[in-house]
Protein backbone atom coordinates (compact mmCIF):
# COMPACT_ATOMS: atom_id res chain seq x y z
CA UNK A 1 0.00 0.00 0.00
CA UNK A 2 2.82 2.42 0.83
CA UNK A 3 4.44 1.76 -2.55
CA UNK A 4 1.12 2.38 -4.31
CA UNK A 5 0.66 5.69 -2.50
CA UNK A 6 4.21 6.72 -3.37
CA UNK A 7 3.58 6.01 -7.06
CA UNK A 8 0.28 7.92 -6.94
CA UNK A 9 1.91 10.96 -5.36
CA UNK A 10 4.80 10.85 -7.84
CA UNK A 11 2.38 10.82 -10.78
CA UNK A 12 0.38 13.69 -9.30
CA UNK A 13 3.59 15.74 -9.14
CA UNK A 14 4.26 15.40 -12.87
CA UNK A 15 0.73 15.58 -14.28
CA UNK A 16 -0.39 18.88 -15.84
CA UNK A 17 -3.72 18.46 -14.02
CA UNK A 18 -4.22 20.79 -11.04
CA UNK A 19 -4.85 18.51 -8.05
CA UNK A 20 -5.65 19.69 -4.52
CA UNK A 21 -7.03 18.17 -1.34
CA UNK A 22 -8.88 20.25 1.27
CA UNK A 23 -9.79 19.22 4.80
CA UNK A 24 -13.26 19.82 6.34
CA UNK A 25 -12.23 23.33 7.44
CA UNK A 26 -11.32 24.14 3.80
CA UNK A 27 -7.59 24.22 4.47
CA UNK A 28 -5.48 22.93 1.59
CA UNK A 29 -3.64 19.86 2.84
CA UNK A 30 -2.11 18.81 -0.49
CA UNK A 31 -1.51 20.47 -3.84
CA UNK A 32 0.55 19.02 -6.67
CA UNK A 33 3.22 21.02 -8.48
CA UNK A 34 0.88 22.23 -11.23
CA UNK A 35 -1.69 23.40 -8.70
CA UNK A 36 0.91 25.15 -6.52
CA UNK A 37 2.25 27.01 -9.54
CA UNK A 38 -1.20 28.06 -10.75
CA UNK A 39 -2.25 29.37 -7.34
CA UNK A 40 1.15 30.72 -6.22
CA UNK A 41 1.51 28.38 -3.24
CA UNK A 42 4.90 27.51 -1.79
CA UNK A 43 5.72 23.83 -1.32
CA UNK A 44 4.66 22.77 2.16
CA UNK A 45 2.32 25.74 2.57
CA UNK A 46 -1.25 24.95 3.71
CA UNK A 47 -3.46 28.05 3.26
CA UNK A 48 -7.22 27.98 3.59
CA UNK A 49 -9.17 28.42 0.38
CA UNK A 50 -10.20 31.91 1.47
CA UNK A 51 -6.63 32.93 2.33
CA UNK A 52 -5.47 31.74 -1.07
CA UNK A 53 -8.13 33.52 -3.13
CA UNK A 54 -7.87 36.75 -1.13
CA UNK A 55 -4.14 37.20 -1.61
CA UNK A 56 -4.23 36.16 -5.26
CA UNK A 57 -7.15 38.47 -6.00
CA UNK A 58 -5.30 41.37 -4.35
CA UNK A 59 -2.24 40.61 -6.49
CA UNK A 60 -4.32 40.08 -9.68
CA UNK A 61 -3.01 36.60 -10.25
CA UNK A 62 -4.38 33.06 -10.19
CA UNK A 63 -8.12 32.72 -10.82
CA UNK A 64 -9.92 35.70 -12.34
CA UNK A 65 -12.75 36.75 -10.03
CA UNK A 66 -15.06 39.25 -11.69
CA UNK A 67 -17.22 40.92 -9.06
CA UNK A 68 -18.05 44.39 -7.80
CA UNK A 69 -18.02 43.18 -4.19
CA UNK A 70 -15.25 40.68 -3.48
CA UNK A 71 -16.22 40.15 0.17
CA UNK A 72 -19.79 39.29 -0.81
CA UNK A 73 -18.43 36.91 -3.46
CA UNK A 74 -16.36 35.12 -0.80
CA UNK A 75 -19.37 34.73 1.50
CA UNK A 76 -21.54 33.47 -1.36
CA UNK A 77 -18.94 30.97 -2.57
CA UNK A 78 -18.16 29.68 0.93
CA UNK A 79 -21.87 29.23 1.57
CA UNK A 80 -22.19 26.80 -1.35
CA UNK A 81 -18.66 25.42 -1.67
CA UNK A 82 -18.43 21.69 -1.01
CA UNK A 83 -22.11 21.31 -0.09
CA UNK A 84 -22.89 18.72 -2.77
CA UNK A 85 -20.99 15.44 -3.30
CA UNK A 86 -19.86 16.31 -6.83
CA UNK A 87 -19.95 19.29 -9.15
CA UNK A 88 -18.12 20.75 -12.14
CA UNK A 89 -17.58 24.32 -13.23
CA UNK A 90 -15.26 26.35 -15.45
CA UNK A 91 -13.04 29.28 -14.60
CA UNK A 92 -10.27 31.41 -16.09
CA UNK A 93 -6.79 32.42 -14.92
CA UNK A 94 -5.00 35.74 -15.34
CA UNK A 95 -2.41 33.98 -17.50
CA UNK A 96 -5.08 33.25 -20.10
CA UNK A 97 -5.76 29.61 -19.28
CA UNK A 98 -9.31 28.29 -18.97
CA UNK A 99 -9.89 25.20 -16.81
CA UNK A 100 -12.66 22.73 -16.06
CA UNK A 101 -12.78 22.02 -12.32
CA UNK A 102 -14.34 19.01 -10.60
CA UNK A 103 -15.03 18.94 -6.86
CA UNK A 104 -15.59 15.60 -5.13
CA UNK A 105 -16.61 15.72 -1.46
CA UNK A 106 -16.49 12.78 0.95
CA UNK A 107 -19.06 12.31 3.72
CA UNK A 108 -16.44 13.39 6.27
CA UNK A 109 -16.02 16.77 4.54
CA UNK A 110 -12.67 16.22 2.78
CA UNK A 111 -12.72 17.55 -0.77
CA UNK A 112 -10.65 16.65 -3.83
CA UNK A 113 -10.43 19.17 -6.66
CA UNK A 114 -9.02 18.37 -10.10
CA UNK A 115 -8.75 20.96 -12.88
CA UNK A 116 -7.93 20.28 -16.52
CA UNK A 117 -6.88 22.90 -19.06
CA UNK A 118 -9.65 23.39 -21.64
CA UNK A 119 -8.34 26.63 -23.17
CA UNK A 120 -8.53 25.09 -26.64
CA UNK A 121 -12.32 24.70 -26.42
CA UNK A 122 -14.31 27.17 -28.51
CA UNK A 123 -14.53 30.48 -26.64
CA UNK A 124 -18.13 31.17 -27.70
CA UNK A 125 -19.27 27.85 -26.21
CA UNK A 126 -17.17 28.57 -23.12
CA UNK A 127 -19.02 31.85 -22.54
CA UNK A 128 -22.38 30.06 -22.78
CA UNK A 129 -21.29 27.49 -20.20
CA UNK A 130 -20.02 30.17 -17.82
CA UNK A 131 -23.26 32.12 -18.17
CA UNK A 132 -25.09 28.91 -17.26
CA UNK A 133 -22.88 28.41 -14.18
CA UNK A 134 -23.49 31.99 -13.06
CA UNK A 135 -27.24 31.62 -13.50
CA UNK A 136 -27.24 28.44 -11.40
CA UNK A 137 -25.19 30.17 -8.70
CA UNK A 138 -27.54 33.15 -8.65
CA UNK A 139 -30.58 30.89 -8.35
CA UNK A 140 -29.09 29.40 -5.16
CA UNK A 141 -27.96 32.66 -3.52
CA UNK A 142 -29.77 35.13 -1.28
CA UNK A 143 -29.33 38.53 -2.90
CA UNK A 144 -28.99 40.59 0.28
CA UNK A 145 -26.66 38.44 2.41
CA UNK A 146 -24.92 36.40 -0.34
CA UNK A 147 -25.43 33.15 1.58
CA UNK A 148 -27.47 30.23 0.26
CA UNK A 149 -31.17 30.82 -0.22
CA UNK A 150 -34.19 28.79 0.87
CA UNK A 151 -34.14 26.65 -2.29
CA UNK A 152 -30.53 25.55 -1.80
CA UNK A 153 -30.89 24.95 1.96
CA UNK A 154 -34.09 22.95 1.51
CA UNK A 155 -32.37 20.78 -1.10
CA UNK A 156 -29.45 20.08 1.27
CA UNK A 157 -31.91 19.24 4.06
CA UNK A 158 -33.69 16.87 1.68
CA UNK A 159 -30.33 15.24 0.88
CA UNK A 160 -29.69 14.76 4.61
CA UNK A 161 -33.12 13.24 5.18
CA UNK A 162 -32.80 10.93 2.17
CA UNK A 163 -29.34 9.70 3.14
CA UNK A 164 -30.52 7.82 6.21
CA UNK A 165 -27.71 6.55 8.42
CA UNK A 166 -26.74 8.63 11.47
CA UNK A 167 -29.39 11.24 12.15
CA UNK A 168 -28.74 14.88 11.47
CA UNK A 169 -30.22 18.10 12.81
CA UNK A 170 -31.84 21.19 11.42
CA UNK A 171 -31.62 24.52 13.23
CA UNK A 172 -33.75 27.60 12.71
CA UNK A 173 -31.95 30.83 13.65
CA UNK A 174 -33.82 34.10 14.08
CA UNK A 175 -32.44 37.55 14.95
CA UNK A 176 -33.85 38.93 18.20
CA UNK A 177 -35.96 42.11 18.21
CA UNK A 178 -35.25 42.73 14.55
CA UNK A 179 -38.37 44.87 14.03
CA UNK A 180 -37.17 47.16 16.82
CA UNK A 181 -33.74 47.41 15.18
CA UNK A 182 -35.33 48.42 11.87
CA UNK A 183 -37.62 50.93 13.58
CA UNK A 184 -34.87 52.43 15.74
CA UNK A 185 -31.93 52.51 13.31
CA UNK A 186 -33.57 52.21 9.90
CA UNK A 187 -33.81 49.48 7.28
CA UNK A 188 -30.32 50.12 5.95
CA UNK A 189 -28.95 49.34 9.39
CA UNK A 190 -31.14 46.25 9.47
CA UNK A 191 -29.70 45.09 6.15
CA UNK A 192 -26.18 45.71 7.49
CA UNK A 193 -26.91 43.52 10.52
CA UNK A 194 -28.32 40.74 8.37
CA UNK A 195 -25.13 40.76 6.29
CA UNK A 196 -22.94 40.87 9.41
CA UNK A 197 -24.83 37.92 10.87
CA UNK A 198 -24.44 35.92 7.67
CA UNK A 199 -20.68 36.53 7.55
CA UNK A 200 -20.19 35.53 11.19
CA UNK A 201 -22.20 32.32 10.90
CA UNK A 202 -20.60 31.28 7.59
CA UNK A 203 -17.25 31.54 9.37
CA UNK A 204 -18.43 28.93 11.89
CA UNK A 205 -19.99 26.44 9.46
CA UNK A 206 -18.32 23.10 8.74
CA UNK A 207 -17.82 21.78 5.20
CA UNK A 208 -20.52 19.14 5.68
CA UNK A 209 -23.08 21.68 6.93
CA UNK A 210 -25.22 24.17 5.03
CA UNK A 211 -26.38 27.61 6.13
CA UNK A 212 -28.73 29.97 4.39
CA UNK A 213 -31.40 32.63 4.68
CA UNK A 214 -34.99 31.48 4.28
CA UNK A 215 -36.69 34.85 4.62
CA UNK A 216 -36.70 38.08 6.62
CA UNK A 217 -34.46 37.69 9.66
CA UNK A 218 -34.75 33.89 9.67
CA UNK A 219 -31.96 31.50 8.68
CA UNK A 220 -31.57 27.73 8.59
CA UNK A 221 -28.56 25.57 9.43
CA UNK A 222 -28.43 21.96 8.20
CA UNK A 223 -26.14 19.67 10.23
CA UNK A 224 -25.88 16.18 8.68
CA UNK A 225 -24.75 13.25 10.85
CA UNK A 226 -24.90 15.44 13.95
CA UNK A 227 -26.72 14.66 17.19
CA UNK A 228 -28.63 17.25 19.21
CA UNK A 229 -25.92 17.58 21.86
CA UNK A 230 -23.24 18.37 19.28
CA UNK A 231 -25.66 20.62 17.38
CA UNK A 232 -26.36 22.59 20.54
CA UNK A 233 -22.63 23.10 21.13
CA UNK A 234 -22.17 24.31 17.54
CA UNK A 235 -24.99 26.85 17.86
CA UNK A 236 -23.75 27.99 21.28
CA UNK A 237 -20.39 28.84 19.66
CA UNK A 238 -22.26 30.81 17.01
CA UNK A 239 -24.20 32.66 19.71
CA UNK A 240 -20.91 33.59 21.40
CA UNK A 241 -19.43 34.87 18.13
CA UNK A 242 -22.47 37.04 17.33
CA UNK A 243 -22.64 38.51 20.85
CA UNK A 244 -19.16 39.98 20.29
CA UNK A 245 -20.11 41.71 17.05
CA UNK A 246 -20.35 45.50 16.88
CA UNK A 247 -21.53 46.03 13.30
CA UNK A 248 -22.37 49.75 13.47
CA UNK A 249 -19.28 52.00 13.78
CA UNK A 250 -21.54 55.01 14.33
CA UNK A 251 -23.12 53.20 17.30
CA UNK A 252 -20.15 51.43 18.93
CA UNK A 253 -22.21 50.18 21.87
CA UNK A 254 -24.80 48.52 19.65
CA UNK A 255 -24.92 44.72 19.83
CA UNK A 256 -27.45 42.16 18.71
CA UNK A 257 -28.29 38.51 19.38
CA UNK A 258 -30.26 35.64 17.92
CA UNK A 259 -32.33 32.72 19.13
CA UNK A 260 -32.29 29.20 17.74
CA UNK A 261 -34.34 26.03 17.73
CA UNK A 262 -32.94 22.57 16.95
CA UNK A 263 -34.75 19.46 15.75
CA UNK A 264 -33.29 16.04 15.01
CA UNK A 265 -34.16 14.17 11.83
CA UNK A 266 -36.57 11.25 12.04
CA UNK A 267 -37.30 8.44 9.64
CA UNK A 268 -39.78 9.60 7.02
CA UNK A 269 -39.29 13.30 7.74
CA UNK A 270 -39.86 15.89 5.05
CA UNK A 271 -38.23 19.30 5.11
CA UNK A 272 -41.53 20.75 6.33
CA UNK A 273 -41.66 18.22 9.20
CA UNK A 274 -38.21 18.87 10.63
CA UNK A 275 -38.45 22.60 9.96
CA UNK A 276 -41.73 22.73 11.87
CA UNK A 277 -40.24 21.05 14.94
CA UNK A 278 -37.16 23.31 14.87
CA UNK A 279 -39.42 26.34 14.52
CA UNK A 280 -41.39 25.27 17.60
CA UNK A 281 -38.12 24.92 19.52
CA UNK A 282 -37.19 28.42 18.35
CA UNK A 283 -40.48 29.68 19.78
CA UNK A 284 -39.49 28.19 23.16
CA UNK A 285 -36.13 29.98 22.97
CA UNK A 286 -37.96 33.26 22.37
CA UNK A 287 -40.32 32.59 25.28
CA UNK A 288 -37.37 31.83 27.58
CA UNK A 289 -35.92 35.29 27.00
CA UNK A 290 -34.20 35.12 23.58
CA UNK A 291 -30.41 35.03 22.98
CA UNK A 292 -30.34 31.27 23.51
CA UNK A 293 -30.85 27.88 21.85
CA UNK A 294 -33.53 25.31 22.62
CA UNK A 295 -33.94 21.72 21.45
CA UNK A 296 -37.23 20.31 20.19
CA UNK A 297 -38.68 18.88 23.43
CA UNK A 298 -40.09 15.82 21.65
CA UNK A 299 -36.50 14.76 20.89
CA UNK A 300 -35.57 14.77 24.58
CA UNK A 301 -38.81 13.63 26.11
CA UNK A 302 -39.55 17.09 27.54
CA UNK A 303 -42.88 18.79 27.63
CA UNK A 304 -41.68 22.25 26.47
Amino acid sequence: MTELLDHTRALYEITPLLVALYDPSDRMRYANAACRAAHFIAEGETPTWEEMVRRNHAARRGVVITTADFDAWVVSTRSRRGKVPYRTFETGFYDGRWVLVTETVAENGWMLTIAVDVTAFRSDERAVRQDRDRAISASHTDELTSVSNRRFVAARAADMLAAGGPGGCLCVLDLDNFKYINDRYGHQAGDCILRDFAVRIVGQVRRSDCFGRVGGEEFVLVLPATGVVEAELIVERMLAAVRLSRPQPEHPAFAYTFSAGIAQARAGDTFADIYGRADRALYLAKLDGRNRVRIDPSATGGTG
